[in-house]
């Protein structure tokens, strides 16, 4: 490994969109990164086609291995741990136990690396408001705080709880970050199947705060050094981050200029707070105060990918009604007379073992 000029900060999962935005923020604060991921050769050519800097050194492990975390932790002597690894929807209701394996075990291998080789480390770590559960906005439930209670819906929020009970118990210095409804401007090619379905089941008027990607990666970065141990923060963004799923859909699909492509979805049910997403709007205000992230606003986000696509808006205009036809035949409630959404039943109906 490349000898770096003082004590690393490693930050795992680094191959993934948060993690490559971390890594970047961190090395913009000046301080030498160990990145780790899974030694694919998808994230070994990212690793590749980056820049050289004497200061970034990347390590391949995988920490559902025991000893794989340890050789990590050992080998990085790190001042922090940014933790990012994990497995998350609707990936993780693929294969169960892999995603626990991953954001459960994997979460229990480092920390335990952490306490025994590197006891003074901050451990920073990934969490997600999905720990909260089902969220029905016509209750009066106010913003999602540290102290909102647990109540996960689905696999992926239990294993974001238990995972916060593991780091909560270590006997080092450590932080929660609880991530909101992450964003990039980075236009790729659409979304998969699967993940297409999973969004089209959430109500159309769930509540989301959204938060541009470089945004979580400056809180991941502030916290390796803010006064902020043994506290857990939601990392949202602005006040305009503050939606409902709809406007994410509209929003996004008409700053490419798909105006259209994207159906109305079905509207949640007043009365049945279990079928309801976990996600709502948070309360941001100390962890802005302690780390100072908010800075791309959500007009700002769809801006730059306007910019992004340039001219190319106007050829995408002609996609948006084909689109817009293949999402009504593809619509997870297609058939089923429903008229209101169900995303729990949605998930559940393709992936069986994703609620159980």
């Amino acid at each position: 490994m490349t000898l770096l000029s003082e004590a690393p900060v490693l930050v795992t999962g680094a191959c993934g969109l948060v993690g490559r935005a971390t890594v970047t923020a961190l090395r913009a604060r000046g301080l030498p990164v160990v990145a780790t991921d899974l030694g694919s050769r998808a994230n070994r050519e990212h690793a590749a086609s980056l820049p050289a800097d004497r200061d970034l050194a990347w390590r391949w492990a995988d920490l559902t291995a025991p000893e794989q975390a340890r050789g990590l932790v050992k080998a990085s002597a790190p001042r922090a741990v940014v933790h990012l690894a994990a497995v998350i929807p609707p990936a993780c209701y693929d294969d169960p136990g892999l995603a626990e394996a991953v954001n459960v075990g994997g979460t229990r291998h480092l920390t335990e690396a952490v306490v025994d080789h590197a006891p003074q480390a901050r451990f920073v770590h990934a969490s997600s408001v999905a720990v909260h559960g089902s969220r029905n906005p016509h209750r009066d439930l106010g913003l999602l705080g540290p102290d909102t209670p647990l109540a996960p819906s689905d696999l992926y929020g239990r294993h974001k709880a238990a995972a916060e009970e593991v780091v909560r118990a270590i006997a080092t210095p450590w932080v929660v970050l609880r991530l909101g409804g992450v964003m990039t401007t980075e236009v790729s090619g659409g979304n998969d199947a699967d993940t297409s379905y999973f969004s089209a089941s959430l109500p159309d008027d769930g509540r989301i705060q959204t938060v541009d990607v470089r945004d979580v990666a400056r809180a991941f970065a502030a916290a390796v050094d803010a006064d902020v141990v043994g506290e857990i923060l939601m990392i949202g963004g602005d006040e305009s981050h503050r939606l409902v799923q709809r406007d994410i859909a509209t929003g996004y699909t008409a700053a490419l200029g798909m105006d259209g492509a994207v159906p109305a979805g079905l509207p949640g049910d007043p009365d049945d707070d279990s079928t309801w997403f976990a996600t709502d709007w948070m309360d941001t205000a100390r962890a802005q105060e302690a780390l100072g992230f908010q800075q791309v606003s959500w007009p700002r986000l769809l801006e730059e990918v306007r910019e992004q696509v340039g001219w190319k808006r106007y050829l995408l205009r002609l996609v948006g009604p084909p689109m817009h036809a293949l999402a009504v035949r593809r619509s997870p409630y297609a058939g089923t007379g429903l008229t209101h959404a169900d995303p729990w039943g949605a998930v559940e109906r393709r992936w069986p073992a994703a609620t159980s």
